[in-house]
C-alpha cells in the first residue's frame, strides 16, 4: 500500500516523462513519417488520459486533505485547482491533437509549460505543508482511496464540470465508464 506521496509522485514522474518526450521528439511537418506522427498522437493521448485520471482524483481526495488539515491550505487549494482547470482547457483542446498542426503544437507546448509550472507548486509549496500535518495512517489511507479512484476516473478532461469533491465521487464512477467506452469507440486507445 503506497501512501500519498508515493501515489502522487509516480504520476508526476510519469506524466513529466510524457512532456519530455513530447518535447524532445523531433519537429513535427508534413515530412515525418507516419509512424512517427502516429506515435506522438498516441503519446498526446496517453497525455491526455493519465492527466485526466491525475487531476479527477486530486480534486476528489487531495485537495479537501488540504483544505482539512494544511494552515492556509485553502488558499493553496485554490490555486491548484485553478491552475488545473486551465490544464483541462487545453487538454480538451488536444483531444482532436493533430501532429504537426501548429494551433496544435502551440497548446500542446503551452500545455506543457503551465502543467510543470503546476507540479512544481505542488511538489515544493504543498507537499511540505501537508507532510508536516499529515498522520502516516492517514496518508496511507489518502493514497489507497485515490489508487482505487484512480481505476475508474475519467479519461478525458471535462472542464466544465465544477471541482465539487461530492459531485466528482458521485459522477466519476459514471464519467469515467462513459470516457472508456468513447475512447473505444473512437479508437482514442489501441
Amino acid at each position: 500500500m503506497a501512501n500519498v506521496f508515493a501515489i502522487l509522485e509516480r504520476d508526476h514522474d510519469m506524466v513529466k516523462r510524457l512532456m519530455t518526450e513530447l518535447e524532445s521528439g523531433p519537429p513535427m511537418s508534413g515530412r515525418a513519417g507516419d509512424a512517427h506522427m502516429s506515435a506522438r498522437k498516441q503519446q498526446v493521448d496517453r497525455l491526455i488520459t493519465e492527466e485526466s485520471k491525475h487531476e479527477a482524483v486530486e480534486e476528489e481526495y487531495f485537495w479537501p486533505v488540504v483544505r482539512e488539515l494544511v494552515p492556509g491550505g485553502d488558499a493553496m487549494a485554490d490555486h491548484a485547482i485553478a491552475q488545473e482547470q486551465r490544464g483541462k482547457y487545453a487538454l480538451d483542446e488536444l483531444i482532436g491533437y493533430q501532429p504537426g498542426e501548429p494551433r496544435c503544437e502551440d497548446t500542446l507546448m503551452g500545455f506543457i509549460s503551465e502543467a510543470r509550472e503546476h507540479i512544481a507548486y505542488e511538489e515544493e509549496h504543498v507537499w511540505p505543508e501537508l507532510r508536516l500535518v499529515i498522520s502516516p495512517e492517514r496518508a496511507d489511507e489518502l493514497g489507497s482511496k485515490m489508487e482505487r479512484a484512480k481505476k475508474i476516473a475519467p479519461t478525458r478532461p471535462h472542464p466544465r464540470t465544477p471541482p465539487r469533491p461530492g459531485l466528482l465521487k458521485a459522477a466519476s464512477p459514471l464519467v469515467g465508464t462513459a470516457d472508456r467506452i468513447r475512447d473505444l469507440v473512437t479508437g482514442r486507445h489501441h
